[in-house]
Parts: C-alpha cells; sequence; structure tokens
C-alpha cells in the first residue's frame, strides 16, 4: 500500500501485474493545503512566517543542502529577527536529530530549517506553512510527500515552493511545479502519480526511465541490461556504440557511511556515476555532491573519477583495464583494430606523464602503464587523459569520415 505510487509500480497495476485500489476519501476535518509557485521573494517569507506565528503555529523551512544549512539559518534569523530557528539534517547524530525535533514539537522553535529528511514519518500538527527552497529540483513524488507534512490538523496550510529569481526553469521541471500546484485537493495522491508517469515514463526495468531500487539484479547488470535494451529499441542491436569497461585498479572509491548515511541517497548518487557520459555531467555532479553533502573525502573525488574513466574507456572500446603490483594493463577489444592505428595509441599517450608500452596479446591491442612510485589521483589523472584523447582521434576520424 503507498499514497503516492511511483511511476513504475503505477504502471505495472494498470497493466494488470499488481492489484489496484484507490481509497479517495480524505481523513476528515481537513483543508487542501494551498500551494504556491513563486521566484524566492524575502518580503513573502517574512509575511508568510508572521502570519503562522501570529496563529501560534510553526514552519518548515526546506533547504537541501547541507554544507551552508547553517548560513541559511543566518540569513532567516536576520530576515525575521522575531523567529527563533532550529535545523535538522542528516549527518547529525541520532541524539542532536531527536534533541531538536523534541524541541521544535514542543514549540521551542518557529521555524525548523531542514534538508529532505522529514520527507516521511513526521507529523507535526502545529506546523502548516512550508517552504521549499529551489524546488524545481526536486521531483514530483517527493515535492507531493513534503507538502504533506504540513495540513495534518484542522488548521489550512501553506506550502511555497520556490525557485531563483530569474532563472530558466527546465520544462519537466515546470511541468512538476504545475502538477503539484494543480493538485491541492485531499486524497490527490493517485493523480499526482497518474501525472509523474506522464512526466516520467513507466520507468520499467528495461526503459530508459528506470526508477527504483536495483539492489536484486545488481548495478552493473541492470546497467549493461538497460543499455542493451534502448540499443535494441532503436535499432542499434547489432550496432555496438560502445563497450562496456572492466576497471580492477586496487583504489579505494565509495560513498562512506559517514559521507551520506541514508541508503536510497546512495543508490541514486551510483546511478548518477554511472551515467556520467562527459567532463560537464561530471563537473555537474561534483557541485551537486558539493551543495547536497558537503566537501567530500578523497575516496569519493576517487569514484568520480573513475566513472569519468570509464566513460571515455567505454566509448573506445576498452574491455578490461587490471592492476597488479606496478603495472596497469588497458586491453582492448577486436573492434578498436578499425578504429584506432598504432600512432594513435601513441598520440593520446603523449598527453600523459605515465610511462606506457604498446604489445598484441592474442590478437588484441594492450597498452601496459608503468605506475611504480605513483600516488592515486596520479594514476587516475593519466588513465582520464589517456581516455579522453583517444577519443578525441576517434570523433575527428568519424568527423573526417562524414
Amino acid at each position: 500500500m503507498t499514497a503516492t505510487p511511483i511511476p513504475r509500480t503505477l504502471h505495472m497495476s494498470m497493466l494488470g501485474i499488481r492489484d489496484l485500489s484507490v481509497i479517495e476519501t480524505p481523513p476528515t476535518n481537513r483543508y487542501p493545503v494551498q500551494t504556491y509557485v513563486l521566484e524566492k521573494n524575502d518580503s513573502v517569507i517574512r509575511d508568510a512566517v508572521l502570519r503562522e506565528m501570529e496563529r501560534g503555529g510553526q514552519v518548515y523551512y526546506l533547504y537541501n543542502k547541507v554544507d551552508t544549512i547553517d548560513r541559511k539559518v543566518s540569513e532567516l534569523q536576520e530576515l525575521i529577527p522575531e523567529a527563533s530557528i532550529g535545523f535538522v539534517h542528516g549527518q547529525m547524530s541520532e541524539i542532536q536529530l531527536e534533541n531538536t525535533l523534541l524541541d521544535f514539537i514542543e514549540g521551542q522553535y518557529d521555524i525548523l530549517v531542514t534538508t529532505t529528511i522529514i520527507e516521511t514519518g513526521v507529523d507535526i500538527p502545529n506546523a502548516n506553512t512550508l517552504f521549499i527552497e529551489n524546488a524545481d529540483h526536486m521531483g514530483l513524488s517527493t515535492l507531493y510527500q513534503l507538502r504533506g507534512r504540513v495540513g495534518r490538523s484542522n488548521r489550512i496550510a501553506y506550502a511555497y515552493l520556490m525557485y531563483r529569481p530569474e532563472k530558466s526553469i527546465s520544462e519537466v521541471s515546470e511541468k512538476r511545479l504545475e502538477a503539484i500546484k494543480g493538485f491541492t485537493e485531499l486524497g490527490s495522491g493517485f493523480k499526482i502519480a497518474m501525472r509523474d508517469l506522464s512526466i516520467r515514463g513507466a520507468g520499467n526495468l528495461l526503459g530508459k526511465s528506470q526508477s527504483g531500487f536495483i539492489d536484486s539484479v545488481g548495478f552493473e547488470l541492470y546497467s549493461q541490461l538497460l543499455e542493451e535494451a534502448i540499443a535494441k529499441r532503436n535499432g542499434n542491436g547489432n550496432k555496438r556504440i560502445k563497450g562496456n569497461a572492466e576497471l580492477i585498479l586496487q583504489i579505494d572509491a565509495y560513498l562512506p557511511d559517514t559521507y551520506i548515511s541514508d541508503q536510497r541517497h546512495k543508490i541514486e548518487i551510483y546511478k548518477k556515476i554511472r551515467q556520467i557520459d562527459n567532463r560537464t555531467n561530471y563537473e555537474e555532479l561534483q557541485e551537486e555532491l558539493m551543495d547536497r553533502f558537503g566537501e567530500y573525502p578523497d575516496v569519493v573525488a576517487y569514484l568520480l573519477e573513475i566513472g569519468l574513466v570509464k566513460s571515455y574507456f567505454d566509448k573506445v572500446f576498452v574491455e578490461r583495464v587490471e592492476r597488479k603490483e606496478n603495472k596497469i594493463t588497458v586491453q582492448f577489444e577486436k573492434v578498436t583494430q578499425r578504429l584506432f592505428l598504432a600512432q594513435d595509441y601513441f598520440k593520446a599517450l603523449s598527453a600523459t606523464n605515465l610511462k606506457a608500452a604498446i604489445a598484441e596479446n592474442r590478437g588484441l591491442m594492450e597498452v601496459v602503464f608503468d605506475v611504480r612510485n605513483k600516488k592515486d589521483y596520479e594514476i587516475l589523472e593519466g588513465l582520464l587523459i589517456f581516455g579522453e584523447s583517444l577519443l578525441e582521434i576517434k570523433e575527428s576520424k568519424k568527423t573526417n569520415l562524414s
């Protein structure tokens, strides 16, 4: 049972794979949440907070950037000196989190600045005004769940979905915000899910808009199945546009619990890392991690860089990269015999600071890097430059042919 089914679950129900029943009767003595979509405006924020305080209520202010949340608290305190303000986020200890929420419940804070940690499981009837900053960055079901944190009593509640002034909103974000603004009546979960389905697609296992967890099939297998299915659907089943390089680098690269504790967020970020396609994606994901979770450790930096290395190696049909002692062997697929000449490999290698040798092993081209006395970041930088240079050579040949 779910109040707001994700698109894939809803689609499965509509196909008859799962049963579907709709409960449209809302709880008694509840009112629809008055929802507004607007540019971030300090005057609106101040007036709405003071109005809520005048009727003895409290306010949620959703700000989803952990590393600057204390700065946001200071800004709000300066804007509304009459209010007492607390904050919570997922990187706080359980005791800190519990104590702050209890203080908010007991009325010691007028405003609670929070991340999406309040999306589920928080029920505070006295909080009936909600601000969501950068609402255009959030999914429709997330916005709906967050809006559900207010309006849990017999008072009229207000939700303000804000985006940065003068920012150009994408078409998909605009559709989401219009949907959440339009469906304000009680019991709108099913309609929201239907709109989400139309915006995002069904998201089945072999669809391009897959949603949900992929633990059961494994991340690499899931990604491979996804790419193969899309290629087949587009009529490229026999014409591969890239490979699937296996990287064994003996470098610690992962998302530690001390950095991201929520498993759902971890899976989301791992998926985004696997979807890195170029330097722009890579840099955008770096910025997103900094904004949402703060400064990241070396193991996360290495993970991002490995994601970019793999993207380049996939596109030049590297089959396997393996590190043994002081050497890293990069083995290419047979298809590269038609793509590259020996001088192409030498040209790509000349851009790196790593010593390397080129050889042929069982009909397959190999590049062997000497990495003795090299730090992990130096190794990754060398592999990255090599892959990027080789891809540029491949693309230039394609351009010349056309």
